[in-house]
């Protein structure tokens, strides 16, 4: 956005040409008209204001260690290996904060069916990412209405354009207007919506990875699995450089 403001101002008219790219009437029908075709798409007003809160999600770097997650998993064998699936609940207690992982622990401490606690998180990663993709079909939406909108407000000055097309002087201004609000539905998608919706894919397809580290994880110490195969197991979720990473601390934990 700097950056295009300041391509704007290198005209020859300087800061004065941000005041051609700057008509009330050309946000109204953009934004408003984007904005609110959104909200008819949205099923309440409170989700709505929730998906706008969202944007402070793009504004922070999300925490992601899946190698973290995966020491953590075979910590975890290691204890249930040497003193047993009961011992588990002690460990995750003191050590897990990660709420996810902690309920999965304590399914297989009561002696939960491995099918259903596989069903069990499973389905609240289905949940999760169901949440996920509607905040960011929210995104995707105002980012198609913004065009749409910016063609619509284009429409509308060029008719008021050709329906006063005696006084010639008048087109190039009306022109220019006419064309502002096609500059506001492309900005509106291309800076803001593509870019969120972009980020929040990547948020998703990050968090839901670690807790699919995490399930299968816990499958595997249930099953009572060697903890060299769970973390091999494991490690096949990350590249061959972080892998590495994982090694290189446990040799030098030891």
């Amino acid at each position: 956005m700097g950056l295009m403001i300041f391509s704007i101002m290198l005209g020859d008219a300087g800061v004065l040409s941000i005041i051609a790219f700057l008509d009330l009437p050309s946000a109204m029908i953009t934004f408003g008209g984007a904005f609110a075709c959104v909200l008819t798409m949205t099923p309440d007003l409170k989700t709505y204001i929730n998906c706008l809160k969202s944007i402070k999600l793009v504004m922070k770097p999300m925490k992601t260690n899946e190698e973290e997650v995966i020491r953590q998993i075979i910590e975890l064998s290691n204890i249930a290996r040497k003193e047993g699936l009961l011992q588990l609940e002690e460990a995750a207690n003191d050590s897990i904060e990660d709420e996810f992982i902690k309920k999965g622990v304590l399914l297989i401490v009561d002696g939960t069916d491995p099918e259903f606690v596989r069903s069990i998180l499973e389905t609240e990663l289905d949940c999760i990412s169901t949440r996920h993709k509607d905040i960011i079909s929210f995104w995707e939406n105002l980012a198609s209405m913004g065009p749409a909108w910016g063609m619509i407000g284009t429409l509308i000055g060029l008719i008021n354009m050709l329906g006063n097309l005696e006084d010639i002087n008048s087109v190039g201004p009306n022109m220019a207007i006419a064309l502002v609000t096609t500059f506001y539905g492309s900005v509106l998608a291309n800076w803001l919506c593509t870019p969120v919706a972009t980020k929040l894919k990547a948020n998703d397809a990050a968090e839901i990875m670690m807790k699919e580290i995490a399930v299968e994880g816990l499958l595997s110490i249930q099953a009572g699995e060697n903890p060299r195969i769970i973390e091999e197991k494991l490690k096949s979720f990350i590249s061959p450089d972080r892998r590495k990473s994982i090694g290189a601390q446990e040799e030098g934990e030891q």
